[in-house]
């Protein structure tokens, strides 16, 4: 008989991809079958369900990419019951319909007749949310009589609070949590003095996770998206990847010396700053951002295109600009292999799972094998 494991957070944008990819890669590294899904889509490239669309076609983006990732079969990413969006949310909403419907019980059923491995289930962002749609995390685990791992952001002990409430609502079934994106310099003392007394609050830490300014980054593709940007050039480059961002608003000596300081940036500035333009493109740019009226000159887009920097141009001014793109940063999904590669490597040396592992009976010389 299979076992499902939850993977669930308590506030969007934790790193539940990261984990899942990590848990799943350890898994099938010791022989264990593993399915993916997401019982609640948040993200579906096709767009809204169709009355006509099968529900077995609904495969989350994130599904798809980690199954991608790990080389798993199509039968072995597990479809969405629902998808989160706001028509469907306003017509459970008026018809008064908090429950997941037919789909549910067929979830149940192909999880129980898989005949080995490990289920993983995806929740939804928080730990209430999809509660319109009858598919919270606390609700899933309960009608699924799963366990659940949590993944939570970490920055001062005022972060305890909510896995507190979350131990609340989930009781025995919180099998247990993994603390991300913990400033590096704070890793050992949080592992040796913290986790001990978090661990006697009833939550067993299967790892500490530092920060990652590569998984917080984000493609210029996603920013020419957000910001309605146009790319005046090297269109082909949007996929690099973004980490950390620059203001060029200084005299361009001091921008010079600003710059080579930064790594993988965005540089905003305006459009009439050509000296700090070129600055910028001697550093670790990975896109410029060009800001007010007027034309960037000839030769700057041709220096760019020498060094293959994209260069944008938007409508807005560089305050609301600068603050779209730092929202940006650790709000976007893991759907780049980069990213996917060193999410597993933080996993593997940063997690321990033995005593999960032991829980769903699996591990080391009992590993089931399996199709997937």
């Amino acid at each position: 008989m299979s076992s499902t494991l939850l993977i669930g957070s308590c506030d969007p944008f934790s790193g539940k991809s990261a984990l899942s990819l990590g848990l799943a890669r350890l898994l099938t590294r010791q022989g264990v079958a593993v399915r993916f899904g997401k019982p609640l889509a948040t993200s579906l490239r096709q767009g809204p369900r169709r009355p006509s669309q099968a529900t077995d076609s609904l495969i989350d983006d994130d599904v798809a990419f980690l199954g991608s990732i790990l080389g798993l079969a199509p039968d072995c990413l597990i479809p969405s019951l629902e998808l989160q969006e706001a028509d469907a949310a306003k017509d459970r909403l008026l018809a008064g319909r908090l429950t997941p419907g037919d789909g549910f019980p067929r979830l149940q059923q192909q999880l129980a007749a898989y005949p080995d491995g490990v289920n993983l289930l995806e929740a939804a962002g928080s730990l209430n949310e999809g509660r319109l749609y009858g598919l919270s995390l606390p609700e899933l685990a309960r009608g699924l009589e799963a366990p659940v791992v949590l993944i939570h952001l970490w920055e001062d002990c005022r972060s305890v609070e909510p896995l507190l409430q979350a131990h609340q609502q989930l009781g025995d079934q919180l099998a247990g949590v993994v603390l991300n994106a913990v400033n590096p310099e704070e890793v050992d003392g949080l592992r040796s003095e913290l986790v001990p007394a978090i661990e006697r609050l009833g939550l067993p830490v299967f790892g500490v996770m530092p920060r990652s300014p590569l998984l917080r980054s984000v493609t210029v593709e996603e920013l020419v998206e957000r910001l309605g940007a146009t790319v005046l050039c090297c269109l082909e480059r949007l996929d690099l990847l973004v980490e950390t961002l620059s203001i060029g608003a200084m005299n361009v000596n001091s921008a010079m010396e600003f710059f080579r300081r930064r790594r993988n940036m965005a540089v905003v500035t305006g459009a009439d700053r050509t000296d700090i333009q070129l600055a910028a493109l001697e550093a670790s740019t990975q896109c410029l951002i060009l800001t007010g009226a007027g034309d960037p000159l000839p030769q700057l887009i041709n220096r760019a295109e020498e060094l293959d920097v994209p260069v944008l141009k938007v409508e807005h001014d560089t305050l609301t600009t600068v603050e779209v793109i730092e929202r940006a940063f650790g709000h976007v999904r893991l759907h780049e292999s980069v990213k996917a590669s060193y999410a597993i490597r933080l996993v593997e040396e940063h997690c321990r799972f033995d005593r999960l592992l032991e829980r769903l009976q699996v591990g080391s010389g009992l590993a089931p094998q399996g199709r997937c």
